[in-house]
């Protein structure tokens, strides 16, 4: 029997609808607007369109969007002065300075610098540390989407073993902190791992985050397990153009696990989903009001 299909495109609808209800709710009841800025530096494609997209989706929620587009020039001083004055603007209640930036500015500093309050990408050293205490704390978009899809499945992830393959700041590590704080019995393996696909059968719940194209294939699933499926790898197609694959072997997966995510339209979809979420979280603690039901960890 195949696996059940994980509609990340639909879920993150979903979210996305429950986050401008909880705006709305806000505007009407209290007059606060959640106000998100995106910093770009530089004229990185990708970047710019991932950009483009979250400003329309903070648009279409209802909350104000800002964003500060700078050449690519420009130097970490400046940078971290326009951090400072986001840090003192009472109206917006999440930062977020798009990666990668050029070479000639420090990543770490830049991040640091922002606000942990504000930090709605989950980043910031202090959120880290929250985390991985089990405290309250803003969490990194991709793998809150992965919780909550996670939790749709299945309720309950309570004495659930789960093997995250990928031991990333971004996704890796923040994703095994969350599925041990919502009580699963928590593996991460790496490129390290001795006899990587055995540890992998053993799991209920496989995490995939690797950027290693179709890794995990089916003698790597225990039958009925849920896969969800991080990496988005772009490969060569015979007839001379390119797709996209995940780390998980799909066709071959589906064929024993019980449910899986798509590349694409599984987890890609949740990240900005969740990065709205999260800025509607701060903006709630921010002003200490009810945080939304369903939209955190």
């Amino acid at each position: 029997m195949a696996a059940k299909v994980i509609d990340g495109k639909a879920f993150a609808a979903k979210v996305r609808e429950k986050v401008k209800e909880h705006v709305t709710r806000l505007v009407g009841e209290h007059g606060v607007t959640p106000g998100l800025a995106v910093v770009l530096v530089g004229e990185n494609p990708a970047s710019q369109v991932y950009v483009r997209s979250k400003g329309k989706a903070t648009t279409e929620a209802g909350m104000k969007s800002v964003e500060h587009k700078l050449d690519e020039t420009v130097s970490e001083e400046e940078l971290l002065s326009l951090i400072d004055t986001l840090n003192q603007d009472d109206t917006i209640h999440g930062i977020l300075v798009q990666l990668p930036v050029p070479d000639h500015i420090d990543a770490d500093k830049v991040l640091a610098a922002i606000d942990p309050a504000k930090d709605v990408d989950g980043f910031h050293i202090s959120n880290v540390g929250l985390l991985g205490t089990g405290q309250k704390a803003m969490v990194p978009c991709t793998p809150l989407g992965c919780l909550m899809m996670l939790r749709e499945e299945h309720g309950s992830l309570s004495g659930m073993e789960a093997v995250v393959i990928g031991r990333s700041n971004i996704v890796g590590k923040p994703m095994a902190q969350l599925l041990l704080k919502d009580s699963c019995t928590v593996t991460i393996a790496h490129s390290r791992t001795k006899d990587l696909p055995a540890v992998s059968r053993r799991a209920d719940i496989v995490v995939a985050a690797v950027g290693r194209p179709n890794m995990v294939t089916a003698e790597w699933i225990k039958p009925g397990a849920t896969v969800i499926d991080v990496g988005i790898n772009r490969i060569e197609k015979e007839d001379g153009g390119t797709r996209l694959v995940g780390d998980v072997d799909y066709d071959d997966v589906a064929k024993v696990a019980g449910a899986i995510t798509p590349v694409p339209g599984g987890v890609g979809p949740m990240t900005i989903a969740c990065l709205l979420a999260n800025t509607v979280t701060a903006c709630c603690r921010t002003h200490g009001l009810a945080e939304p039901e369903g939209l955190t960890a």
